[in-house]
C-alpha cells in the first residue's frame, strides 16, 4: 500500500509572520537545521522563504538583512498538498513544478512540510540522497 503524505512529512513546520526580518528567519533555520520557513499570517499560509531565496533575492541584491522582511522576498505562488494524498503525488508535483518542498495543508492552514529528502528516505532508504538527508545539518 502506498504511503500517505502525513506518514512522510515533517509535522509542525517552522513558521514566521510576514514582518520577520531575514536575520531572524535565517537564525531559525540555523537553530532547527532546516532550509525553509513558512510565512503565516493569522494561521494562514502566505508564503515560503528558503535559504536560497535569502541568498539570491537579498544577499546578492545587497539588501539590508535586518530591515528586509520575509514578506519582501518569499515565494507566494506555492504548490501545496494535503496530508491524505499519496506520497507518489508529492513526487509528481515536485517533478512537474521543479520544486524541493511542499507545504502540507489542511484546508488553508499548514500542518507540515514534505521535502525531496523525506521522500528519498521513504522510497529508498539506502540511496545517496536519503543518506545525505538523514545526516545532521552543518552548523
Amino acid at each position: 500500500m502506498a504511503q500517505k503524505v502525513n506518514e512522510v512529512m515533517t509535522p509542525v513546520p517552522v513558521a514566521v509572520s510576514p514582518d520577520t526580518s531575514l536575520v531572524e528567519a535565517g537564525d531559525l533555520m540555523r537553530q532547527h537545521g532546516i532550509g525553509d520557513v513558512l510565512v503565516v499570517h493569522e494561521g494562514r499560509l502566505r508564503g515560503l522563504v528558503t535559504d536560497r531565496d535569502i541568498v539570491i533575492r537579498a544577499v546578492a541584491a545587497q539588501r539590508d538583512m535586518t530591515t528586509t522582511t520575509v514578506a519582501d522576498i518569499c515565494s507566494t505562488n506555492m504548490v501545496t498538498i494535503g496530508p491524505a494524498e499519496d506520497a507518489d503525488e508529492a513526487v509528481r508535483l515536485m517533478r512537474e513544478h521543479a520544486i524541493r518542498r511542499l507545504p502540507v495543508m489542511e484546508g488553508d492552514r499548514p500542518i507540515g512540510m514534505v521535502s525531496i529528502g523525506d521522500l528519498a528516505v521513504q522510497r529508498d532508504e539506502h540511496s545517496a540522497l536519503a543518506d545525505i538527508s538523514a545526516e545532521p545539518p552543518n552548523t
